[in-house]
């Protein structure tokens, strides 16, 4: 049978930073895995998520519709698994559909032939699984293992009378950041350069920004994240967290000889924080440079990874019928505004990396700058499968943007709903080229920032008078955005607009 559709495989990993990739100019890791998606085929540079968290992220991509209209606004919700998703629309068009790995949406996968995804959040070091018929722990490192059962479909599992169209997605890098065994020394010696903003004082935007609980220093926690038993001289200069807690949660699933690398690996580190007092500023730093060789150190084992998933598809002939996608569930902050974790509407955590090599369809070395979201992605995969794409989706297909170079997007929306998570508020907002207003309707205020002038948004400027006219427009424009998806009032009720 001569296939004519190509198929779709799509890797996703979680809270996977842009400034962590090679081909987006990362200057603190390597990933030549990555990289060669986007020298085979396209990065897109403007690619944004629409909720900075998990499960609404995901629920956005699998049903190419904002969080107001999926249902899926909070982490802990159930996904709603009864209604269309890509999958299923793909299943029914004659696709044969697998999902390996985390899923994090509270319910049984819908629209798939094959799933086998790990419970929650899942765990690094040898995992459960669960498959419809049950529960299965496997032996070895999480990224690792999805790869092999990704591999293991396609080889054995899948129907070959059919195309496939397979998400592969990864745990790593989502906190508490655990390596794999062989990675545990890696960038041992290195000193990251700082981001600008690290000391970050929050001046000069929402004074709710300064109730956040995601600073590197005081909100992490000394075990749980850095694999510090006790601190010693620097004790309350961090979090505390339980270490039963802390260790019941991965060393305890560790075997012996696992366990045994683990503590040698940490010994410096614990030596350090048990032995040499710092202040504030010293454990800030201290702290930044331990976080970031763990999070590049589980993304090293991502992008080694994605290369043995490119490797077979060349050694099986896959390559040039095969569409491949990868990105994250959302960004994440490497310190910039002192930060770790994401849901803020900040560009960091909003802006995700989204890279896309599709042999004879996609120029090698093409750099997108069009507007794009996650909400484009499930209609981009209808569409490219002959499926018409249901009228009340909310996003775009990006076919227009490879095949045409047109822009899909003037503006994109953001609307973060949880309420306290990491003492971030409820807020949403609008996104162009040029600005961002951010609107936190639980004060309310609005913030707005000039991208180009300011790009890492130290400062809103509205009210600055030279920015009048910008922000009467953008204040416009968020309104009309706002009634035309039909967001609920209830999320930034009406009752708190000045007539516009």
């Amino acid at each position: 049978m001569t296939q004519t559709r190509p198929n779709i495989l799509f890797i996703m990993s979680d809270d996977h930073a842009c400034r962590a990739i090679g081909a987006y100019g990362s200057v603190i890791n390597r990933t030549p895995n990555l990289d060669r998606i986007a020298g085979e085929g396209a990065l897109f540079r403007e690619s944004f998520c629409g909720n900075s968290l998990c499960a609404p992220s995901r629920a956005s991509i699998l049903t190419g519709k904002h969080s107001h209209t999926n249902g899926q606004l909070l982490l802990g919700q159930r996904f709603d698994g009864s209604q269309t998703t890509y999958p299923k629309l793909l299943r029914a068009a004659g696709y044969t559909t697998a999902l390996i790995g985390k899923w994090h949406l509270n319910s049984d996968p819908t629209g798939f032939d094959f799933w086998k995804i790990i419970p929650g959040q899942g765990s690094y070091y040898n995992p459960d699984f669960i498959l419809p018929d049950g529960p299965l722990r496997e032996s070895g490192y999480s990224t690792d293992l999805i790869t092999d059962n990704l591999l293991a479909w396609l080889t054995e599992q899948r129907d070959r009378e059919k195309p496939f169209a397979a998400m592969c997605h990864f745990k790593a890098p989502h906190r508490p950041w655990n390596p794999a065994p062989r990675y545990l020394h890696l960038y041992e010696d290195t000193v990251f350069p700082e981001p600008p903003s690290l000391f970050d004082d929050y001046a000069g935007r929402s004074g709710l920004l300064k109730t956040n609980k995601m600073q590197i220093s005081p909100h992490m926690t000394w075990n749980y994240d850095l694999k510090v038993n006790d601190p010693g001289p620097n004790r309350e200069r961090l979090s505390w967290m339980r270490e039963d807690f802390a260790d019941g949660f991965e060393t305890q699933r560790m075997m012996p000889e696992e366990l045994a690398a683990w503590g040698q690996a940490y010994a410096r580190r614990r030596h350090e924080a048990g032995n040499i007092e710092m202040d504030d500023e010293g454990v800030l730093r201290w702290a930044y440079q331990e976080y970031l060789k763990d999070y590049l150190r589980c993304i090293a084992a991502i992008d080694e990874n994605v290369g043995r998933i490119l490797d077979y598809l060349d050694a099986n002939g896959l390559t040039e019928s095969t569409l491949v996608i990868y990105c994250s569930d959302q960004g994440f902050y490497l310190g910039e505004h002192g930060w770790y974790d994401k849901r803020w509407m900040f560009e960091e955590s909003m802006r995700m990396p989204l890279l896309m090599r599709w042999p004879g369809r996609i120029e090698p070395g093409t750099v997108y700058t069009q507007l794009v979201q996650n909400i484009d992605y499930a209609p981009t995969f209808l569409e490219i499968a002959g499926v018409k794409p249901p009228a009340d989706m909310h996003g775009k297909s990006l076919l227009s943007v490879i095949d045409r170079g047109e822009s899909l997007h003037e503006h994109l929306y953001y609307h973060y709903y949880e309420h306290g998570g990491h003492g971030v508020p409820k807020h949403d907002g609008i996104r162009n080229e040029r600005y961002k207003l951010v609107h936190f309707y639980t004060v309310p205020e609005f913030n707005l920032f000039d991208l180009r002038s300011d790009p890492c948004e130290m400062r809103s400027v509205h009210d600055d008078p030279t920015y009048a006219d910008v922000l009467r427009d953008m204040q416009a424009t968020y309104w009309g955005t706002r009634r035309s998806l039909g967001v609920p009032e209830e999320y930034g009720p009406e009752a708190d607009r000045a007539d516009q």
